[in-house]
C-alpha cells in the first residue's frame, strides 16, 4: 500500500485554503510550512500569466530522509505515509539536507523536524488529510496509488502526469496534473525583487543571480516559502577540526611506523588529535537544536544503523579511544616504560580509524540527496588528502615547540606538500569536471565563476599554493620555520575551502 497525493492544478485556484488547513490542524507556527502554495509568473506586460503549485512532502517510495536520520525519528508506515516522531529527533537537521524538495523544516517551537505527514492522524481515524476536506474545487486527491482499482490511480491514469525533480530517483508520490513544468522546477524561474504578498527569501535573492532562468518566458518566482541553509559555519568548522584530529592521528601513526617514534609523534600528536576531537564534538552537539538529545545516539534502541551520521558518532569514538591510548602509551614511555610495541600496535590500528574519522563524511554526505555537488565519488579520496595537509601542517607548526629533529621536518613537510597537491588536482576535478545535473553545475560555478569564486581563488586556492611552496622548501632544506608557516597557512586555506564548499551546495533552491 501507498498512499499519494494527486494535485489537479487545472482547477486549482490558489486560494491557499489548504496552507491554512494543515496549519490549523497540526499546530504549524507562523512563518512555516507544511503546505504552501508557490507562484511563478511569466512573460511580459501586458502578455503576462501565472503558473502556481502546491508544494508539500512527496512521501518518497524511497525518502533519503528516512535512511540518513540518525535516530529513527522519520520513519516510513505501512501504508506507505512518511511520517516523524519528534520525542526522537535530535534536531540534526540532515533530513533537510537529504530531501530533495524542501519539504522538511525545523518547527520553531519544539527545535525538531516536521513536514507533512498526510494528516496520518485523520488517516487513522478514517477522515481525509485537512487540505483534502477544505480544497473548494476538489483539487487535491488522495488514495492508494499502488492500487489499480483505487479512485486516485483511476484519475491518474487519465491524464499526463508531472512530479518533482524525478531524476533524483526517489519516486515522489505527488502527482501534478496540469502543472506548468517553471513551477515544479526549482531552477527556472528565480526571485525577482520581492514576492506579491511578502518580501523574498532573503537566501533566494542573493542567490537569484546563480540561476539560469529561461530567457524565452522570463519566469520568475513570486511567491514561495522561505529555505534558509540548514548547516552553517559550526559545520564547516567542524570538517576542519576533524580533519586535524584524523590528519594528527594518521601522519603521527605513518611516523611512528617509519621509525620516528620521538615525544612528537607518540604523546603531542595524539593529544592533538584528542584536543581536536573534543572541539568537534562540541562544534556537533553545538549544532544540534535538541543538544541534550545527543545522547540518543548512544542508545543502540534509537540510533539508526543505516544513518552515516550515526556511524559516524562511531567512528569518532573509536578515534577518541585510539587516541587516548596511544595518549596514555605515549606518556608512558616518556616516564621510562619500554611499550614502543604497543606504541607501534596502535599506530597500526590509528591509520584505518583516522582515514574512516575523516572519510565518514563523504558517505553522509552521500546521503544528503537534495545536494548534488556533495554527490562526489572523489569526495572519500578527498577527504583523505585534507587529513594529510591538516594533520601534518599542525605537527608542523607542534615542532616548533618539540622538534623532532631535521629528517623528522623534512618528511612532514613533504606530507604536507604532497596533501595539498592532491586537495588541489581532486578540488579542480571535482568544481570544473563534468557535472551529472544542473544543481551540482550551478552550485560548483558559484564556487569557481561566482559570488564566492574571489573567496575561494584568493583564500583558499592561492593560499594552499603559498602553503605548498613552503612546504616544499623545508622538504628540501629541513627548515621548521618555512614548514610551520606553510603549516599554518594550510589550516586557513582548508578552513576557507571546507566553507564555500558547505554553503555553494546549499544555495541552489530545491523549490
Amino acid at each position: 500500500m501507498q498512499y499519494g497525493f494527486a494535485i489537479d492544478q487545472r482547477t486549482c485556484i490558489g486560494c491557499h485554503a489548504c496552507t491554512v488547513a494543515c496549519k490549523t490542524e497540526n499546530d504549524v507556527p507562523v512563518g512555516q510550512f507544511r503546505t504552501w502554495v508557490k507562484y511563478v509568473e511569466k512573460g511580459s506586460y501586458p502578455d503576462t500569466s501565472r503558473e502556481m503549485a502546491v508544494l508539500r512532502c512527496n512521501h518518497c517510495t524511497d525518502a533519503p530522509c528516512i535512511k540518513i536520520c540518525p535516530t529513527t525519528a522519520l520513519f516510513k508506515r505501512e501504508d506507505g505515509i512518511v511520517d516523524f516522531d519528534g520525542t526522537q529527533c535530535i534536531g540534526c537537521k540532515s533530513c533537510m539536507q537529504a530531501c530533495p524538495y524542501d519539504a522538511i523544516y525545523i518547527d520553531a517551537e519544539t527545535n525538531t523536524a516536521a513536514k507533512c505527514n498526510f494528516c496520518a492522524h485523520r488517516i487513522d481515524q478514517g477522515l481525509e488529510p485537512a487540505c483534502v476536506v477544505v480544497c473548494p474545487t476538489e483539487s487535491i486527491w488522495v488514495g492508494d496509488v499502488s492500487d489499480p482499482a483505487s479512485g486516485i490511480s483511476k484519475f491518474l491514469s487519465l491524464e499526463p502526469i508531472n512530479v518533482r525533480s524525478p531524476e533524483q530517483g526517489t519516486s515522489p508520490n505527488v502527482f501534478y496534473v496540469g502543472t506548468d513544468q517553471t513551477v515544479l522546477d526549482p531552477l527556472a524561474a528565480p526571485v525577482d525583487g520581492t514576492y506579491i504578498w511578502a518580501d523574498a527569501d532573503p537566501l533566494r535573492l542573493e542567490t537569484a543571480g546563480d540561476l539560469p532562468g529561461d530567457p524565452a518566458t522570463n519566469a520568475r518566482t513570486t511567491l514561495n516559502t522561505a529555505h534558509p541553509r540548514p548547516w552553517g559555519w559550526k559545520v564547516w568548522t567542524y570538517l576542519w577540526t576533524k580533519s586535524i584530529t584524523a590528519g594528527a592521528l594518521v601522519v603521527a601513526a605513518l611516523l611512528v611506523l617509519t621509525g620516528k617514534q620521538d615525544t612528537l609523534t607518540t604523546t603531542v600528536a595524539p593529544f592533538a588529535a584528542e584536543v581536536f576531537l573534543l572541539i568537534t564534538a562540541i562544534f556537533l552537539i553545538w549544532d544540534l537544536k535538541q543538544p541534550k538529545r545527543f545522547l540518543f545516539l548512544l542508545d543502540p534502541r534509537k540510533i539508526n544503523r543505516r544513518s552515516w551520521l550515526a556511524l559516524g558518532g562511531i567512528f569518532l569514538g573509536l578515534g577518541a579511544a585510539v587516541g587516548g591510548l596511544w595518549f596514555l602509551a605515549g606518556l608512558a614511555s616518556v616516564l621510562g616504560a619500554q611499550i614502543s610495541t604497543l606504541i607501534t600496535v596502535l599506530a597500526w590500528v590509528a591509520i584505518p580509524t583516522g582515514m574512516m574519522v575523516a572519510g565518514y563524511t563523504a558517505f553522509l554526505f552521500g546521503q544528503a540527496e537534495g545536494r548534488d555537488l556533495w554527490q562526489s565519488r572523489l569526495l572519500f579520496w578527498h577527504l583523505q588528502a585534507q587529513l594529510v595537509m591538516a594533520g601534518s601542517g599542525v605537527l608542523l607548526i607542534l615542532a616548533i615547540i618539540w622538534n623532532p629533529g631535521t629528517e623528522t621536518v623534512k618528511w612532514m613537510s613533504w606530507a604536507l606538500f604532497i596533501g595539498v597537491i592532491a586537495h588541489l588536482l581532486i578540488s579542480a576535478a571535482e568544481f570544473g569536471g563534468k557535472h551529472s545535473t544542473r544543481n551540482a553545475q550551478i552550485a560548483a560555478h558559484t564556487i569557481t565563476h561566482g559570488r564566492y569564486a574571489r573567496e575561494f581563488w584568493l583564500n583558499s586556492v592561492l593560499v594552499c599554493v603559498l602553503a605548498g611552496a613552503l612546504a616544499l622548501t623545508a622538504a628540501l632544506t629541513g627548515s621548521l620555520v618555512a614548514g610551520a608557516i606553510g603549516g599554518l597557512l594550510v589550516q586557513f586555506g582548508l578552513l576557507v575551502h571546507e566553507k564555500v564548499y558547505v554553503k555553494a551546495a546549499q544555495d541552489v533552491p530545491l523549490s
